[in-house]
Order: structure tokens, then sequence, then C-alpha cells
């Protein structure tokens, strides 16, 4: 756990990132702890490697980048086409978007934009005292994971904003990849 102060010369100890739930069912909150474990172990297992004198994004961006492909293998399978329409109908149902509080702002087969206005991952990272940095670096890791699931697409992913950088939302864009 550190103990570093964030970055924006503001009171807390050590993350100043806004990461508040709107929803607050019990069964999607239920579903975010369960995120926030998944989470929990990319910390530890990272924070480890740290201790060892790995640089976790040498090994955490790799294996979670595998993680991704195979996902995205078996939710092309699922949906049956590589068109970002299949993506958003196998992954980004409606739970899903619940328990994200995503909205899906384009979807075409080309093309599929989703803004997340709440992220349970990067509220782990704050329950287990990860400064802004450290939750910087552990979100850029675990989106290896929607990067590989793009691959598996065809498609490339774009992040213009991330709740763990201090942003207001998570800007996520898949784009096919041209072919020239």
């Amino acid at each position: 756990m550190s103990t570093e102060k964030c970055t924006k010369n503001c009171c807390c100890k050590t993350s100043c990132v806004v990461n508040e739930p709107r929803i607050k069912n019990p069964l999607i909150k239920a579903i975010r702890e369960l995120l926030e474990h998944r989470a929990t172990w990319l910390y530890l297992l990272c924070d480890e490697g740290k201790k060892r004198g790995l640089d976790p994004t040498d090994f955490g961006s790799a294996a979670v980048r595998r993680c991704g492909l195979s996902q995205g293998r078996d939710l092309v399978k699922k949906g049956g086409t590589k068109s970002l329409k299949g993506l958003r109908k196998t992954l980004f149902t409606k739970p899903a978007q619940w328990v994200f509080e995503m909205d899906v702002k384009k979807c075409t087969d080309d093309v599929l934009e989703i803004q997340f206005h709440y992220c349970p991952l990067v509220k782990a990272w704050q329950k287990a005292g990860c400064s802004d940095e450290e939750i910087s670096q552990l979100c850029d890791i675990a989106m290896c994971g929607d990067r590989g699931i793009g691959a598996a697409y065809g498609c490339g992913l774009k992040l213009p904003k991330t709740i763990a950088r201090g942003d207001d939302i998570c800007h996520l864009k898949y784009y096919r990849k041209s072919k020239n």
C-alpha cells in the first residue's frame, strides 16, 4: 500500500480521483465487489513484482492482453461476427452498462464509443491506498485486456479520457483499423 500524497495538492491521503457510483442497487453493488476483488489481485501481483525488481508494465500488460485476446476470440465466436455491433451486444450488455454506469454513444460495424461514469477497478485501487500514479499505471495495464478484445475484432482502442487519470469519465473508442 502506498502512502504517497496525490499530486493535486488537496487534502486527501492518496488519491484525488473522483469515482463514486450513482446506481446503488444491492445486486449491482455485489457484482462491483467481485470486480474490485479481481482489481485487487492485479494490484497485489504488480506490487509483488515490483518488490522483486520487475516492472509491472513488462509482465502485467502482456498477461492481461493475452486474457483479452482469449476473451475476444470467445466473444467473436459467441456473437458470430467481428462487427463492433456484435461486441456491444455480447460484452457491453445491460447489466455491464449498469455496473460501470455506461452510455453507449456510437455503435456501428466499425466504431463503438462508450463512456463509463464509474469504475469498480479504480475503486478497489483507491481502497488499497494506491496513489493516483499507481492507479493510472494499473488502469493502463488493465486496459490491455480491452485492447486484446479489440484486436480479436480487428480493431484498435483509443482512450481519450480515463477516470484513473482524473477525468470525469472513461471514454473508450474501438475503431476498425484501415486496411491500407
